[in-house]
Parts: structure tokens; sequence; C-alpha cells
């Protein structure tokens, strides 16, 4: 979330930030709430003060016991006012959104985004090519339809070579993640509800969100939650500065805000697995760039590994979503779509995330600050098997495995 001293100090430009990323929330109200609330406090002290000196009194009088009675009736009465313009000012807080870069482009919906990079040629064929769909059921690799029964709309089953290469991709990024030096982390998809408010996902997102209300759990969509989660409530050393880790989980979105989009197929599911790169840094936003292009680099080193074209969009402000100071969407060509399909989501996050988990450092003066948060998928499946399956589909009706996968499945292609 934003500081309550930047949103004093920078009152249009908040405003504005709510305008370019289509969120309200009432900035005149939570300053005015804010001063009261500071007023309260003001009050309140004064009074414990009083207290305090009536309590050290060496003589005691009817009139110091009335003015002692009379200061705690009157404290119940300013605190329980102060909690309350307190949570107040906290929530219209949490509904305010990061303020973009200066790079990012002003725009309302994904017409505006910007294209910066296409890398690869779009898979041309001499015969007509099959859907992923089409595909899976010819080769006999899943099961939509028994996905649906067992599991409802949107449920799948993955089945024979189809599955293996599943787990070869996800063991491929995994082991490439490693060798660069990242830490390797299996993530809870169990997580508490202060995990989504500190992502920044709630308040906007819950519908989204499947909520085990039982346990008070929730089901994470992407192991960003719980490891953006992973230093919250706690002060870290600028040397140590950045951690990165990236993280296996299953992955669960409602997709409530989709229904009538990719209905069929794997593109869009209710559960899936997904590698995630997240990195803690320090607040530097410089090197918070720099820490960016990283995180696009390995994702973009993955894509090519697999032979797959792609692109990247520099994502506009109506586009980018409410906790992103920056972000890019990868995109790889999926033929049967004659179109790009996002593959990953690499973001900036600023302090915004930081200072809702309340996750610190001190840096080489001494002095505690918000970290920075980052977060960028490494690879999402069974999303990519698509763009695989329809970009390595043969005349023949048989799918090649991408080379770099084929000592993992034990096998060179797919095939009835």
């Amino acid at each position: 979330m934003l500081s309550l001293e930047y949103i004093r100090q920078n009152v249009d430009k908040v405003k504005k930030t709510l305008v370019l990323k289509n969120r309200q929330a009432d900035v005149d109200l939570l300053l005015k709430l804010d001063e009261e609330n500071k007023s309260l406090i003001a009050k309140i002290n004064g009074l414990r003060e009083e207290r305090n000196k009536l309590a050290k009194a060496k003589e005691r009088s009817e009139a110091l016991n009335k003015r002692g009675k009379e200061i705690k009736e009157e404290l119940k009465v300013l605190e329980e006012k102060q909690t309350d313009a307190a949570e107040k000012v906290r929530a219209i807080q949490l509904s305010i959104p990061n303020i973009p870069y200066d790079e990012v482009p002003e725009g309302k919906s994904e017409a505006d985004n910007k294209e910066v990079k296409r890398v690869g040629e779009q898979t041309k064929f001499t015969f007509a090519p099959k859907s992923h769909i089409d595909l899976v059921k010819a080769l006999d690799i899943a099961d939509l339809e028994r996905g649906v029964k067992v599991s409802g709309f949107r449920g799948y089953f993955l089945k024979g070579k189809l599955a293996m290469l599943h787990f070869a991709l996800l063991w491929y990024v995994y082991q490439k993640m490693f060798k660069k030096g990242y830490i390797p982390l299996i993530a809870p998809s169990l997580v508490k509800e202060f995990t989504f408010f500190g992502n920044g996902q709630f308040p906007w997102g819950r519908e989204e969100v499947y909520n085990l209300e039982k346990d008070d759990l929730y089901l994470a969509g992407t192991a960003e939650v719980p490891v953006t989660a992973y230093y919250a409530n706690e002060t870290l050393n600028e040397k140590d500065l950045p951690v990165k880790f990236y993280a296996f989980s299953p992955c669960f979105r409602r997709e409530i805000g989709s229904y009538g989009k990719d209905t069929k197929g794997l593109y869009r599911v209710h559960e899936f697995a997904k590698v995630e790169q997240v990195i803690i840094g320090a607040a530097d936003d410089v090197k918070a760039r720099e820490l960016h292009e990283e995180l696009q680099k390995n994702v973009e080193e993955i894509i090519t590994d697999l032979g797959l074209p792609y692109r990247v969009l520099l994502m506009c402000t109506g586009d980018m979503g409410e906790p992103q100071a920056k972000k890019y969407d990868t995109e790889v060509w999926m033929p049967y779509r004659e179109g790009y399909g996002e593959a990953a989501s690499n973001s900036i996050m600023t302090d915004y995330q930081a200072r809702r988990l309340n996750i610190r450092y001190k840096d080489k003066e001494g002095n505690t600050k918000f970290a920075y948060t980052f977060n960028n998928t490494a690879l999402a499946s069974p999303r990519i098997l698509i763009a695989i399956l329809e970009n390595y589909q043969q005349a023949d009706g048989s799918v090649k495995v991408p080379q770099v996968l084929q000592a993992l499945c034990g096998f060179t292609e797919i095939s009835k």
C-alpha cells in the first residue's frame, strides 16, 4: 500500500492513478479521517499523561478520584472512536493501487498495451493444423470430457505421454532456476487471509479466490502469494538482499471474470501447476528495473529453450493490476488461435506489498526501510502444453517433443 505521508504529498497523482487503473477510492475522505485519527490520538495521549500524573499524586482527594473516573470514561469513548477511525483509514488506504512508473503507457485495456519485443517466426504448416483440443483427443493424451464429469466446468485429465511431458517441463525449469542460483521452494497453496491482503489481491480480487470457510484458509492462485509473505513482519539486512526464490506450487483460480472466454481446452482452467520467481530486494528504483529485466531474461530463456515463438508486452496502466508499478506479459504463439497467449507476467511492486506485509530491512546506515518485491512466472502448465502441441504437431498427427525435454521424458514424439 501507499504510505499516508506519500498520499498527502501526492494527492493529484494518487487520484490520477485511480483513474488510470480503473479503481475508486475516496482520497479526500481518507485524508479527513486521518486528521481525525491523529487528533483523537493526541487527545488520548493527553488524557493518559493526566492519568499518570494523578496516579503519582502523593495525597488523594475526592476531586482527584472523581477526575480519575472521568478520565477512564473519556478514554473509553475516545479509544473506541480512534479505533473506528483508524480502521476506516486503513480500509481506504488498502483500496488505493500502486503508482505506475513513468515509462508505463497510459491506457484503459489490453488494446493499449505496447509490444516491445517479438522473437521467432510464427509457425507455418504445409497442412491444416489442429487445435490442441483435437490433438489431445486424437492422441488420447488428455480427457476433457471425463475431467468435466469428475471435476466440473474447466476440469481435465492429463494422460499418458502428455502427463509425462507436464512433469518434464516443470522439472526442467526447476533445475534451470537452481543453476541460476535462485533458492528453490515448494510453497503451500493453503494460506491465510493476510497473505492475499499483503499480496494486493484483496480487497479487489476476492471473488477469484477459493475460500475454505470452515478452516479460515484460502487456495492460492500463484506461489507469489505465500512466497512474498515469507518474510512478513520481519526485518532483514541490506547486505543479504536481494533474496531470489523460485517456488513450485499447485495453483487454483475461480476465473469468475472469465466466463465465456476459452471455455474449452487447457488454456483457462481452475487448477494448474506453476513455478514462480519471487525476489525481495532493496528500495532502489534503478536496481528494481535491473532485477525486473533479470526476471524477464529468465522466462525468455525458458521459452527459447522450448523453441517457441513469443512476444513481450509492456502493460498499460489499465491492464496491469493494482499492486504493480511496471509489468511485462510474455506471450507464446499458439497457431490454432492465430495469436499469442499469455505465458508469464513479470512485475515490479516497489514497496507496495512490503508495506502491507511489514517486510523491512536495515540499510548500511542503520535506517529501517520497506523492501521492494518482484515476481514473474517461470513456467505454468498445462497452458504451455498448448503451445508445444500446436507448434510441434506434424502432418501425420504426431507431435514432436522439444529437444531439451526428450531425455527427461524418455521419448522424442507423441504419436497414437
